[in-house]
């Protein structure tokens, strides 16, 4: 029993070991050098107590870029629509899990081996930026079309469409389309999030698994 539970401790003391260095090491370890620009892009970080999704304007320019969300049901060309709101995850957790009463084991059991992942996508109208758990950035352009870049290469396509999941969605305008990639409990959505953010050119964690350590890393390392 004392062997079985020191050995129990010493597992809890490396996650916690590694979490934090996940969190406190910058990624990348130096800081890029970037031209000043009078022009910006803002972007926003939402968090909830799990999960991460990026936010990025809607204006004529990104209604065009992304028009190939508007033929599976994004109203991506809707005035109402300020935002347009992106996440990866895994496939079981994602589609089968709109709300915590929707929790089921095998979901779950998915979520922490390996499963198939996919893109989920909605639109917004105002977005509070002073809330806790909405983080901004403001991009040059030329950090933006790298975000952009990013988040498109995670969509699977079928030709220049996306490959939607029938009947897949928590409401009328959400959509969830097939991603590349797999996910699992250690490589999930806040490490998709975190990999975007630093195609974009910001820092993150070496390892943000949590929400919370990526929201940490983000006000450290990024001014």
């Amino acid at each position: 029993m004392k062997k079985a539970l020191r050995r129990l401790l010493i597992l809890i003391l490396i996650i916690v070991l590694a979490v934090m260095a996940g969190t406190f090491i910058p990624r990348p370890f130096l800081v890029p050098e970037r031209s000043p620009t009078a022009e910006t892009r803002r972007i926003l970080v939402l968090s909830n107590p799990i999960h991460t999704d990026i936010a990025i304007p809607l204006n004529e320019d990104t209604r065009m870029v992304y028009a190939f969300l508007a033929e599976a049901g994004v109203p991506v060309a809707d005035p109402a629509a300020q935002w347009l709101i992106l996440g990866w995850g895994g496939r079981a957790f994602y589609l089968e899990t709109p709300t915590w009463g929707d929790l089921k084991p095998f979901p779950v059991f998915r979520a922490l081996t390996i499963d198939r992942s996919v893109m989920h996508v909605d639109v917004a109208g105002g977005i509070d930026e002073g809330h806790p758990t909405v983080t901004a950035f403001d991009l040059a352009p030329q950090q933006f079309q790298q975000l952009s870049d990013f988040i498109q290469a995670s969509f699977v396509r079928e030709g220049d469409k996306a490959a939607v999941i029938p009947e897949a969605g928590y409401g009328a305008y959400d959509r969830f389309f097939e991603a590349n990639g797999s996910f699992n409990a250690l490589i999930g959505c806040n490490t998709w999030t975190a990999r975007a953010l630093r195609a974009a050119g910001l820092r993150t964690g070496w390892w943000n698994l949590l929400p919370q350590t990526l929201q940490i890393s983000l006000k450290l390392f990024n001014r």
